[in-house]
């Protein structure tokens, strides 16, 4: 006996009870109106899924009829119940039932999926016409706009631009600069040593300058600036930060004179500062130089006839350099009989005073907004 019963009702519909209440007499009815139950079954989940909405309600329905436990599989278990005879043409009508409420199921399933992402996509549809939201953005800092332009200015003067440490050996800082060891620079008072007297914090960039020439051999001809943070113990003010950028270049190769120096240093603030720009040199010591000179421009505020940046005189330093002293070339392998060069240092810090009106340094460090949207790098000159 199967475990399964099907009471017929009034309007030929199938209704559910206990397998164990099954009689041969519900069988052999079920038998002798088999096509009848399947056509009724079949009508029956038609209009079930006329009423489905929704995708779980179309799951829930699913699980109703094609469970183990539901109406199809009641009905595939009566085929062992049935004469051999009957059970091909029964057994055709199951298959055909199922195909056709598999069918029914996944055609609806599709149609709600495809329902369901059109929803989605018309709640979040985004109005390309309608203005956006507004998103300040941050600019370039001041110093590093300057860097910038340096670097262009001497890369298309086939310059190389190069990098060191920050933090150096005294041998490279001081030692092979032609700085004795009781000038004042090396005093503990003007450089941050971090391990004795020998490990220290750059003052300057000229060690890129000694290790460029030591890699050199003596043998090469040299052509470079070294743009990088520099720290010197000084005291905090409008002109003066214990941090800040230097840019020092180098030249070495030979038949070299101060007059190199001077066509470099004048076409630089020309590209920096406007043709109308002039330059002049004057006389001054650097260890590191010999002779030395003070790199002087005309007041692009003034025009030389005197004010606050340039203080009466017309005239603003700028740059220190001169040719690179021969005791300094011998010390990183170059013959100052045979080669020359010459060398200068100035601080990205005060180019951008100068060139942008800025009278406290210390605002190219701070990254305010206020100050640093005005010194956009579409900006020109």
């Amino acid at each position: 006996m199967v475990l399964l019963a099907l009471c017929v009702t009034g309007c030929g519909g199938v209704s559910h009870k206990s397998p164990e209440k099954v009689t041969e007499e519900l069988i052999q009815s079920y038998a002798d109106n088999k096509e009848e139950r399947v056509k009724n079954l079949k009508e029956e989940i038609i209009e079930k899924l006329k009423e489905v909405t929704t995708l779980k309600e179309l799951n829930d329905l699913k699980i109703e009829y094609l469970s183990k436990k539901g109406p199809i599989s009641e009905l595939s278990s009566l085929m062992k119940e049935i004469p051999n005879e009957e059970k091909k043409e029964f057994g055709s009508l199951l298959n055909d039932l199922k195909t056709f409420v598999n069918n029914s199921f996944d055609e609806l399933k599709e149609k709600l999926e495809e329902e369901a992402l059109n929803k989605k996509l018309e709640e979040e549809k985004i109005d390309i016409t309608l203005s956006g939201t507004f998103i300040p953005s941050g600019s370039p800092s001041i110093i590093e706009k300057i860097i910038e332009e340096t670097e262009g200015f001497f890369i298309g003067m086939g310059y190389d631009v190069l990098e060191g440490p920050e933090i150096e050996l005294d041998k490279y800082n001081f030692e092979m600069l032609n700085l004795p060891k009781d000038h004042p620079a090396r005093d503990a008072q003007d450089t941050y040593y971090l391990e004795g007297e020998n490990i220290l914090l750059r003052s300057q960039t000229s060690p890129v300058q000694v290790r460029t020439m030591l890699k050199g051999e003596g043998k090469t001809p040299i052509r470079m600036i070294c743009p990088g943070k520099t720290y010197r113990r000084e005291d905090i003010n409008a002109t003066h930060e214990q941090e800040f950028t230097q840019i020092e270049g180098l030249v070495i190769d030979k038949n070299i004179s101060l007059s190199d120096l001077k066509g470099t240093f004048d076409a630089f603030i020309k590209n920096m500062f406007g043709e109308g720009v002039e330059a002049r040199f004057r006389p001054s010591y650097y260890p590191f130089t010999e002779p030395s000179v003070e790199m002087d421009m005309s007041c692009i505020y003034c025009d030389g006839s005197g004010c606050s940046m340039c203080k009466p005189k017309g005239w603003i330093t700028i740059c220190g350099g001169g040719m690179v002293h021969p005791n300094v070339l011998k010390a990183c392998g170059y013959d100052p009989n045979e080669w020359q060069g010459f060398a200068f240092g100035m601080a990205a810090e005060r180019i951008s005073m100068l060139k942008y009106g800025i009278t406290d340094m210390r605002v190219c460090h701070e990254n305010d907004l206020r100050e640093t949207k005005n010194f956009d790098r579409k900006e020109i000159r």
